[in-house]
């Protein structure tokens, strides 16, 4: 970076590039470095803007983008400090975004364990996770619909339909 032109930036300016060193991010969580994002960022779509104007005003005027080019240093060279400062902030973000996610797996998987629920494959047959039943036979019926007698409705109701569809 010009250190010449650091020193001739504005004290808000100063201070938000200040913001975007290594030491200053590290404290930061993941909302305030976010903020921090914004402000640079707008910084450096300013200085840009600044510096695309300017240089097409001054096509016309001087014959030329090449002839233009050194007339309009300062805005370029901020829009390029502002630019290496919101990569370090983005970097930043990434990395405390990464750790975030890392974390709510892990506290996503440990909750998981908790509650013992797992997938029924893993279950062993006899400790109340298995069915119990031979493969082919159907379980026992459940009182869950109203009572025995209303499940062998049902099963008896479906057998009828099956006796259709096969006559026809």
């Amino acid at each position: 970076m010009n250190k010449a032109l650091l020193q001739s930036m504005t004290e808000a300016e100063h201070l938000l590039v200040a913001e975007t060193e290594r030491d200053a991010l590290a404290v930061l969580d993941e909302d305030e470095l976010l903020e921090v994002h914004k402000r640079v960022r707008r910084a450096r779509n300013k200085y840009v803007k600044n510096y695309r104007r300017s240089a097409s005003a001054a096509i016309s005027a001087r014959g030329g983008r090449g002839l233009s080019y050194t007339k309009n240093q300062r805005d370029r060279a901020k829009a390029e400090i502002f630019e290496l400062a919101l990569a370090r902030v983005s970097r930043q973000v990434a990395r405390v975004a990464k750790q975030a996610a890392a974390d709510l797996k892990a506290e996503r998987l440990a909750a998981a364990r908790n509650t013992g629920t797992r997938p029924a494959r893993d279950r062993k047959p006899g400790r109340g996770g298995g069915s119990g039943t031979p493969a082919g036979r159907r379980p026992a019926a459940v009182k869950s619909t109203g009572g025995i007698k209303k499940d062998a409705s049902s099963r008896a109701q479906g057998a009828r339909r099956q006796v259709a569809r096969d006559a026809r």
